[in-house]
């Protein structure tokens, strides 16, 4: 009897193990309890399935509310949303500029044409916070008055300053302005960094130095986008190289970083990066004849804008939108925001005469 109920039990663990446990079995099995919870749970379903569809119509109509109420892509509901946005507007100049959907604001920006008699350059300035405000707070603050001490100083000298120019007079204002935000960020423990994109603009040139990801575009007298600057990001292979070469790494969680820490290789402040050398503030400078270019328009703005739209998109972008008050700064910081920027946004316009690529008056 024991003997006949091993057996019996011994055929049923066969068939256990080779029918029942079968991956196959399995499977249909969990395909039947699915099918079973839908067919005896449509109602709780359905429900979950109607809320869905309420959520995104609301959603949708709050963007066409928004769309609506101001035809050049009006920031109404923005302004309540975010506690810092910003706008500028001076003759040939316009910038807008948005928190967005992050928890602090750390861009900033600086013009100043107001140089004695306009004989000078007008200096325009993005600077893209990172860290915290202190960085970008600190370029605005003094960057543009040491290059307006720097340039009056070789206008009245400039027979007698020897291998002085606009980039080098960039290059000396932009390292030292480094040094200076080293010393007073590292004295506190402060490691906030920040881009800076700076453009000297006069009757017949235009010079733009670069550090970090921070752009500029310019719109030629054929409508092409001509890049004024270049970022710079670990993964390109001179800044790759130059970083492995300092005993750092870069490595890929989400984008590129140095160190698994900074999205791009050079930056002001950044104080930690910068004594292991694996960062640095060194700027890119490019210098571009007007007369030759004879230009209508250019941008400079922070990467939240570079994020949602390429240099020739946003080139087209602002070709048709220059006659709004803005001169289209407005709308295309909006539409990157459409387009689900998670960035601070800052834009920046300057309109040019058609003729002779002179700085509009």
């Amino acid at each position: 009897m024991i003997e006949d109920t091993m057996t019996l039990l011994s055929l049923l663990g066969r068939i256990m193990r080779y029918f029942l446990l079968r991956p196959e079995t399995l499977f249909l099995l969990c395909i039947s309890l699915a099918l079973w919870s839908y067919f005896f749970h449509t109602d709780e379903v359905k429900t979950i399935v109607k809320s869905s569809r309420d959520a995104v119509k609301m959603v949708k109509g709050k963007v066409a509310e928004i769309m609506q109420n101001d035809k050049f892509g009006g920031l109404d509901v923005l302004d309540a949303e975010f506690s810092k946005t910003w706008e500028f507007k001076s003759n040939n100049v316009a910038v807008y500029s948005i928190q967005g959907r992050r928890d602090h604001m750390e861009d900033r920006f600086e013009v100043v044409t107001d140089i004695v008699n306009k004989s000078h350059p007008s200096i325009f300035g993005i600077f893209d916070g990172h860290g915290g405000e202190a960085a970008a707070d600190f370029a605005k603050a003094h960057l543009s008055e040491a290059l307006r001490q720097q340039l009056l100083s070789y206008d009245r000298e400039k027979e007698r300053s020897d291998g002085l120019s606009y980039p080098s007079i960039l290059e000396q204002q932009i390292l030292a302005l480094d040094r200076d935000m080293l010393d007073k960020l590292s004295a506190v423990y402060n490691e906030a960094g920040t881009t800076c994109l700076v453009a000297l603009l006069s009757d017949k040139e235009l010079t733009v130095a670069n550090v970090g990801d921070s752009r500029g575009v310019l719109c030629d007298k054929d409508g092409n986008a001509i890049a004024l600057s270049h970022d710079h990001k670990p993964y390109q292979l001179k800044e790759r190289k130059r970083i492995k070469k300092a005993g750092g790494f870069i490595s890929f969680n989400g984008s590129w970083r140095v160190q698994g820490i900074l999205a791009m290789s050079r930056s002001l402040g950044d104080y930690p990066l910068k004594n292991l050398n694996v960062v640095i503030p060194d700027p890119d400078i490019m210098t571009f004849d007007l007369d030759k270019l004879q230009p209508e328009f250019m941008i400079l703005a922070s990467d939240g804008l570079w994020d949602a739209f390429s240099n020739e998109e946003a080139i087209r972008f602002i070709k048709e939108r220059l006659d709004e008050p803005h001169f289209g700064a407005k709308s295309i910081v909006l539409q990157s925001f459409y387009r689900g920027c998670p960035d601070n946004i800052t834009v920046m316009v300057v309109k040019f005469k058609g003729a002779g690529g002179k700085a509009t008056e």
